[in-house]
């Protein structure tokens, strides 16, 4: 069986461990109401080989990176860093990332897709934008017309910023533009994923859920999305890929299913 994480967050050495340090002071302390405490994230280094040797104790394949643009000034770096740790790992398939500010779009998503990036990431949490800003809009008819994938930190009870219903607006108003929602489309806020996220192009992942004993929002999840829309993803380095594979095994899916979620389904998204 191939295994694919897709969801994977990798900086630069000399910044690495300040990086997955901030994003743990992020959401320290903000556990979903509905899940069990968990105060202690499993930290990676944040480096794209601390990715690979966690990994390779499941036996992952290949993996989903990208990094998040907290300023416009860092989009460029941020996008030829991880096109560069693409062509230094075989296993890594990237995204690149961009900002509301960020005042040429269609220049730098042309560059990213020259750069043999897949999609682009954002994080209207942390980047302090409505993922339906009307500024924001432009960047996602490029996208489209581009081929190029979305991919948005979806759902925080906290911020208004990434609500699933936001997701939902874009993906509606942009029908040809293929959008992944993380965490079970909603991270702690799955419910309203599951009422509006039900849609021919958006799909979602199961990276940061397990850890917080919530198997039953995977029932649930996989009860209600389209089963060929979900990925297995980690969220490292928040999460050691290993053990959320670990954790996704122990929902005692069928082979089949199982397979599908490893890999096959993002395989066929990529390929599409």
């Amino acid at each position: 069986m191939k295994i694919i994480d897709a969801h994977a967050h990798i900086f630069p050495p000399k910044i690495a461990a300040a990086a997955a340090a901030a994003t743990e002071r992020f959401y320290a302390g903000a556990t979903p109401p509905q899940a069990q405490a968990c105060d202690v994230f499993e930290l990676g280094d944040g480096t794209a080989d601390g990715l690979l040797r966690s990994g390779a104790r499941a036996g992952i394949a290949q993996y989903l990176v990208f990094s998040t643009a907290t300023a416009a000034r860092q989009v460029e770096s941020v996008n030829s860093f991880i096109a560069n740790a693409c062509s230094e790992h075989p296993e890594f398939i990237g995204a690149g990332t961009m900002h509301v500010e960020y005042q040429n779009y269609e220049a730098e998503v042309r560059r990213i897709k020259g750069l043999g990036l897949r999609g682009v990431k954002l994080h209207p949490d942390i980047q302090k934008f409505a993922l339906d800003d009307e500024r924001i809009l432009p960047l996602y008819e490029i996208l489209q017309a581009e081929g190029l994938f979305l991919i948005s930190h979806t759902g925080d009870y906290r911020f208004d910023y990434s609500s699933p219903r936001r997701m939902a607006h874009v993906a509606r108003m942009f029908p040809a533009l293929r959008c992944i929602a993380p965490h079970f489309g909603g991270w702690s806020e799955w419910e309203e994923a599951r009422s509006c996220l039900v849609l021919p192009n958006v799909f979602i992942d199961t990276s940061s859920t397990f850890a917080f004993g919530c198997p039953e929002v995977a029932q649930m999840a996989l009860n209600t999305f389209d089963q060929t829309h979900i990925f297995f993803g980690s969220d490292y380095p928040m999460w050691d890929p290993s053990d959320e594979w670990g954790r996704l095994l122990s929902l005692g899916l069928s082979d089949s299913l199982l397979e599908n979620i490893a890999g096959k389904n993002l395989e066929a998204f990529l390929n599409a």
